[in-house]
């Protein structure tokens, strides 16, 4: 029978700091613990030391010894464990990860540390999608500003000016290509050990909510949503791509974390609304991307303004204010997108090809500002790429 949360809870009370006078869970310093199939993660709070690396490498090293020692007592073994050394905020500061090796021994696979307080920096991630040249993250601090749908514009954009590109849904807990995409009547194949990408709009999709029941809540902690991301990332057969559009959950949560340690990413693009209350949680994204080491791509106003079937234009959430906000932190600004009933209608229907068609006034508004957002995000692209050697001049001498 896998470990329970409580098993793990009471084996980790032996455990005992030093220069602490009680054990981790009667100091109240295990703040979380979460389990997945033998794989466990656990967040302490040490305020004394975190600035001393050293000591937090012995708690977490201690910390698995415990839960090794007490799953074998219990007939178990331990797959995977997670140490994660958060601040006062909820920040992580250090984690300190260990897997199985073949023969079963748990050895350090990863280390995140800070040189900042409050600051969170992962390892340098590992390329796992080798024929991808660009992998976009698109992200939002909060929900409902529309990042699933900029995504799938972005993505299908690309496509239509000959590109070869990917859409990842890693939205776990609201997925939404299945209706965005147009691929309710599709079933998920696997061939040889991988999904086969559902091929709509010319562009090569993937999401978890083709893998479960369409009226199932997702009801996962983290190293679940870390797991179910992964599996989408490594075993999807995506080919050769120029670009894999990630679409994220809102917030800064474990997917980002988790794609930022696993994936070389060359930028994130961030989805906000002009109102200051969206402004503030996108800048909380922007810091979160920042210290995962993540470029950032660019801003990206959504709803900006309401245009009419006449074409007359709204202001229902004022209009220019993630420009401001752009220009406050020094980032690029790559465009704004309307709201119009035809983007709504098409985004329902699962035909985003029709957002780039149609020469209504709003369509022709739309269609302008998707261009120019198009534009801006190719070229910062190609920016992001010569910054990160990823392209190189070369010089012929004759």
């Amino acid at each position: 029978m896998p470990i329970s949360e409580e098993q793990v809870r009471r084996w980790l009370s032996a455990v005992t700091p030093t220069g602490e006078s009680a054990d981790l869970v009667s100091a109240k310093r295990l703040e979380w613990v979460s389990l997945l199939d033998n794989a466990v993660a656990i967040k302490l709070h040490l305020p004394d030391i975190r600035d001393e690396p050293r000591a937090m490498e012995a708690v977490a090293g201690a910390c698995l010894e415990a839960v090794r020692q007490g799953a074998i007592r219990a007939g178990e073994r331990i797959r995977a464990m997670r140490v994660q050394f958060v601040d006062h905020d909820g920040g992580v500061v250090r984690e300190s990860s260990f897997e199985a090796s073949p023969k079963g021994v748990l050895r350090p696979a990863t280390e995140a540390t800070s040189s900042k307080p409050h600051a969170q920096q992962s390892v340098e991630p590992t390329p796992t999608l080798a024929g991808v040249k660009h992998a976009i993250a698109v992200g939002a601090g909060k929900g409902g500003v529309g990042k699933s749908t900029v995504a799938v514009n972005i993505a299908v954009g690309l496509a239509r000016r000959g590109s070869a590109v990917g859409l990842l849904d890693g939205d776990i807990y609201g997925p939404s290509l299945p209706t965005l995409m147009g691929l309710g009547a599709m079933e998920p194949n696997v061939l040889e050990g991988k999904f086969q990408p559902f091929m709509t709009h010319g562009v090569k999709s993937m999401t978890v909510g083709k893998l479960v029941e369409a009226d199932k809540p997702l009801i996962w902690r983290g190293p679940m949503a870390h797991g179910a991301f992964k599996q989408l990332t490594d075993k999807t057969e995506w080919g050769e791509l120029d670009h894999l559009v990630i679409d994220l959950p809102p917030g800064t949560g474990d997917v980002p974390l988790t794609m930022a340690q696993n994936l070389k990413l060359t930028g994130a693009v961030i989805v906000c609304t002009p109102q200051r209350v969206a402004q503030d949680d996108a800048v909380r994204a922007v810091k979160m991307f920042e210290q995962l080491g993540v470029e950032i791509l660019g801003v990206v106003e959504n709803m900006s303004v309401f245009v009419a079937p006449d074409g007359a234009e709204y202001d229902i959430f004022g209009r220019g204010g993630v420009q401001q906000m752009a220009q406050r932190l020094g980032l690029p600004f790559l465009g704004s997108l309307p709201m119009t009933m035809d983007l709504r209608t098409n985004s329902d229907a699962g035909d985003p090809s029709a957002n780039f068609e149609g020469d209504s006034p709003p369509q022709a508004r739309l269609r302008k500002a998707l261009d120019d957002l198009l534009n801006n995000l190719e070229s910062q692209l190609a920016l992001a790429s010569v910054r990160q050697a990823k392209t190189a001049p070369t010089l012929t001498i004759r």
